[in-house]
Order: structure tokens, then sequence, then C-alpha cells
């Protein structure tokens, strides 16, 4: 049975920005737990590269919430998780899609932090935001914050009791010392 899961990251107006291909970990109602491997290529449109990501991630779309979580897994530990703002994604069979709305909110060295607050003001102007939506996207980012601190679903360990699903054989080849 193939479980691949194909992501798609959009802009404003539906325009391709990145994709790459995950496997399925678990579903629920109305969200999706994906394995993005260790090496698995990053096709981004908007730059017009392809990238090799070297780390392992557990991934968490949802069609009820305005985010998503990547948990960057790194010799056997959580060594980052990124956040995008993002309209409820699209979970159609084999393929994931959200339009992503530009400010993240990352954890990095035990510290979360907003990021990319120029990106969402750029793009504003360039794709047209309409005011109320740019109300949303804050106001999904302060409550995502709250979710958080408050260590609600999926940030209530859920992430990381996921992690043994990684490949245990494929990570010590990558990571003998493991």
């Amino acid at each position: 049975m193939d479980n691949t899961i194909q992501i798609k990251a959009l802009k404003h107006g539906g325009l391709l920005h990145y994709e790459w291909n995950t496997d399925l970990l678990e579903e629920g109602d109305g969200y999706m737990f994906v394995l993005g491997r260790y090496g698995r290529k990053l096709q981004h449109h908007t730059k017009k590269s392809v990238f090799t990501v070297n780390n392992w991630s557990i991934e968490f779309f949802s069609s009820k919430h305005w985010f998503t979580v990547s948990a960057a897994v790194v010799d056997g530990q959580i060594n980052e998780y990124y956040c995008n703002i993002n309209q409820p994604a699209v979970i159609n069979g084999s393929e994931v899609s959200f339009v992503d709305y530009d400010l993240d909110l990352v954890q990095r060295g035990g510290v979360w932090m907003v990021i990319d607050e120029d990106e969402f003001a750029e793009n504003a102007v360039k794709f047209g935001y309409p005011e109320p939506l740019m109300q949303q996207v804050r106001e999904e980012l302060a409550g995502l914050q709250a979710r958080v601190a408050k260590r609600q679903f999926p940030f209530d360990g859920t992430i990381e009791r996921l992690m043994a699903r990684i490949p245990k054989q494929e990570a010590e080849v990558i990571n003998p010392t493991a």
C-alpha cells in the first residue's frame, strides 16, 4: 500500500510556492500527521530550485486550524518547530495543500519567536491581501501562540510520540552513532 502524501504550499491566489513528498503517519478528524524523510527533495517553485532536506520531520496539517507544524528531528531529538500561518489545509486523498500567509512561529534553541513579518507586509501589498484577511492571520497567530503556551494539541506530546515511527534502521545508516 502506498502511503505517500504530496504536500503543496500555495501563495494567495493559488500560486504554487513549494511542494514535497511525505509518508502518512496518522489521520484523525480533519487532520493528518506525516513523516518527512531524511534526504527528501523540496521543489521550491518561487525560488526555481530544488533543495535536499537533511533531517527527518514530523509534520501536522489540519483542515480546521489556520496553521501547520513541522518538527525537525536531528539525532533523535526535535531541534526546531516551524509553524506556518495559513488557511486550513485541503486534505484530498494523497494530496494536502494550503495557502501560506507568510507569518511563521518557530522554536529554535528552546525559544519561540515570530518571523517573516516583513514578508507578510510585502506580500500583503504584492498579492492584495484584504484587511479582514490580514486581521484573521494576526488573530490566528495569537491563537497558535496561546495553543503552544497551553500545550494543546498537537503540542501536547503527540508529535514527540510520533517520533518513534521514524524508521530505526534508516536512522542508524544516516547517523551510525545514534
